[in-house]
């Protein structure tokens, strides 16, 4: 699976809160994602755009706070606290879940870079579900890199170009889901996408997003599912 969590400014400003209290929100919204998709334990990896190579442009302070949101989140992870939870348990050890950092990683401030591969190191061993953070990210520039890195080796092909991207193409995609009422990709995995992937663009803005959004979601790829069969 894979979400594009869209709306934690929109949903901060209509709530007149602090837009840095929106995407803690939003942080929030993921644990509770987590907790669901985890707890099927029929789902291998979970994707999601936590920040845009575009998102750079934003007013500076802003970007300073999620940068500093995301470092003390991925720090807790590699501290095995419990981040990912809504409750006692820690998902990640319970879930033995593999994190990845992946994007223009080295556009981070020093310190999420270090942070990143701290908790990359420290659930590497882990043998259940894979999440993949895309920050900093675009698909194109993914593709791009992919590309050039594939054509240094040998002749640029589909398959080895595939080799070469970040978000590995090994699990397929099978659902997308994007918030806050938006019907667009966003450059997010436009070569991970394929002619199977289910797309759901949905109302609720991301911190809102919960079990009551996604389970409709789970339920319409499963009849689906089954009708191919």
């Amino acid at each position: 699976m894979a979400f594009i969590m869209d709306g934690n400014r929109r949903w901060s400003r209509m709530t007149g809160i602090q837009v840095h209290q929106g995407h803690y929100m939003g942080f929030e919204a993921l644990k509770r994602v987590l907790d669901l998709c985890l707890s099927l334990r029929r789902i291998d990896m979970v994707t999601v755009y936590a920040f845009a190579l575009d998102n750079f442009r934003r007013d500076p302070a802003e970007v300073d706070a999620l940068m500093e949101l995301a470092r003390t989140r991925l720090l807790e992870l590699s501290r095995h606290k419990c981040v990912l939870s809504t409750n006692a348990s820690d998902l990640v050890r319970k879930f033995s879940v593999r994190i990845r950092v992946v994007g223009r990683r080295a556009l981070l401030p020093p310190a999420v870079q270090e942070t990143a591969r701290s908790v990359e190191e420290a659930t590497k061993d882990h043998t259940g579900p894979t999440l993949n953070i895309c920050m900093p990210y675009a698909a194109q520039d993914e593709i791009c890199i992919a590309a050039t890195q594939a054509a240094q080796q040998a002749p640029l092909t589909e398959a080895s170009l595939a080799e070469h991207l970040m978000v590995p193409c090994d699990i397929p995609i099978d659902v997308l889901v994007r918030t806050s009422h938006v019907s667009r990709l966003s450059d997010f995995l436009l070569w991970q996408c394929n002619e199977h992937t289910q797309l759901h663009f949905v109302d609720q803005y991301w911190p809102r997003f919960g079990a009551r959004d996604l389970i409709p979601i789970l339920l319409a790829y499963q009849r689906a599912h089954s009708r191919t069969d």
